[in-house]
């Protein structure tokens, strides 16, 4: 009979004799990692040699020097890394490179010479059924598309610098453009000059947050057909107009900048059929529109300051059970605007500088509430001349009468208890 003692020092003996195995298996594993550079003096000349050369998982190093490189395709896993002043040049002949593989990561280099076409959407970086992939930190000057994404999911796309010189839409493709995406984050990249910074379009659960969007000639971020999206502090500043979102549920847009978005019909936001959405902490300075909201319903608009606008908020039809809570609105020329009498939305505790009421109660909430349509608005959108009379003595007549009696404005927009203090966020 074996004794409890035999079987103890059996079973042991077993382990060691299976960890040893185990470690003779991963230490190759752990070490086939290899790294490749290329330069003009390297054994490796051009980066399409070192991704033919090198391996699953292995690194390519690519230092100073300018390197010819047109619709170079990467299918399997690959870490391409650009030294300092790592140039590739598309030579305009097409895509630049090419990802069509998982688990590939472009870093640090300048791009430029992207091939432009009117029939295909040639690009710095075209990624097409990639997983998990990173394009971090690369300089791209003068794209068609700077980086573009299709039917891909779980990337990152962080720290990148795009600029264009395109003057007119036809000519210029987007910056960042994804399509039927999911799980993208889109973080702290710099674009201006192109179409559109940012667009999206069948994009979810993604996040695009830190950007800095500025002087494209179309919109700043423009996304369709996207849910469960986030854009966070974000800056989108002297675009065509600064933030299109249309046909979308459950987007929430909190802590970005809409600055100096001037034009004949621009807008700081444009909401268009947008359910179940939060527009929470946001800045809209000296645009000619803040937010432009059509056939919108369900958005929650919290705390955030509108100031110096044309039109802080302009409502146009289809817009149902949204709420104003708590946001400042500070010196624009029009606060709120409708189309119609029809109103279904909450105004409520709002800070309107334009509010003359009194407190008795002392308890910072004007004890008189206010009615922040103006008959003016209503005019000038039936006859937009007209808003050559905005400072005359004969609109604040006019003015002062509608809010006596509501005939042309909708009688029951009226913020119960505005506030006489601004809020700080």
């Amino acid at each position: 009979m074996i004794s409890i003692e035999t079987i103890s020092k059996l079973l042991v003996r077993k382990s060691v004799i299976l960890l040893i195995h185990i470690s003779i298996y991963l230490v190759p594993l752990a070490t086939t990692a290899s790294v490749y550079h290329v330069c003009e003096t390297c054994q490796i000349k051009s980066l399409g040699e070192a991704v033919v050369t090198a391996n699953r998982h292995d690194t390519i190093k690519v230092r100073s020097g300018r390197y010819e490189c047109t619709n170079l395709e990467i299918t399997k896993p690959l870490s391409l890394i650009g030294e300092t002043g790592a140039i590739l040049d598309g030579k305009n002949l097409g895509y630049v490179l090419k990802l069509l593989g998982d688990h590939i990561t472009v870093r640090g280099f300048k791009i430029i010479n992207a091939g432009k076409s009117y029939t295909k959407d040639y690009a710095a970086i075209y990624a097409f059924k990639a997983s998990q992939f990173k394009i971090l930190d690369n300089e791209m000057v003068n794209p068609f598309f700077g980086i573009l994404i299709e039917k891909s999911d779980n990337g990152l796309v962080q720290g990148n610098f795009l600029s264009g010189e395109s003057s007119k839409e036809d000519d210029s493709g987007n910056g960042i453009h994804l399509w039927h995406c999911k799980n993208v984050d889109i973080v702290d990249n710099e674009i201006h000059g192109l179409r559109d910074g940012i667009y999206l379009e069948f994009v979810d659960s993604s996040k695009v947050r830190d950007n800095y969007a500025h002087h494209n000639i179309r919109y700043g971020l423009h996304f369709m057909f996207s849910n469960q999206d986030t854009y966070l502090n974000n800056t989108f500043e002297s675009n065509g107009a600064g933030v299109a979102v249309m046909f979308s549920k459950f987007i929430t847009m909190k802590k970005n900048r809409f600055l100096q978005n001037w034009g004949t019909s621009s807008y700081g936001l444009l909401l268009k059929e947008i359910y179940d959405a939060d527009v929470t902490e946001n800045e809209f300075k000296e645009n000619t529109i803040g937010i432009f909201i059509e056939g919108s319903t369900r958005v929650n608009y919290f705390h955030n300051d509108f100031s110096q606008n044309g039109w802080a908020v302009k409502v146009s039809g289809g817009c149902y059970t949204n709420k104003f809570f708590k946001n400042n609105f500070l010196s624009n020329a029009f606060d709120v605007s409708y189309n119609s009498r029809m109103n279904d939305n909450s105004f409520h505790g709002n800070y309107w500088s334009e509010y003359t009421g009194y407190d008795l109660d002392d308890d910072e909430i004007g004890d008189i509430p206010y009615r922040p349509v103006k008959l003016f608005s209503y005019i000038v959108n039936k006859t937009p001349e007209t808003i050559i009379l905005l400072r005359s003595l004969f609109v604040d007549i006019i003015n002062f009468s509608e809010r006596v009696s509501p005939v042309f404005t909708p009688d029951d927009l009226v913020d119960e208890q505005p506030s006489l203090k601004p809020f700080q966020w």
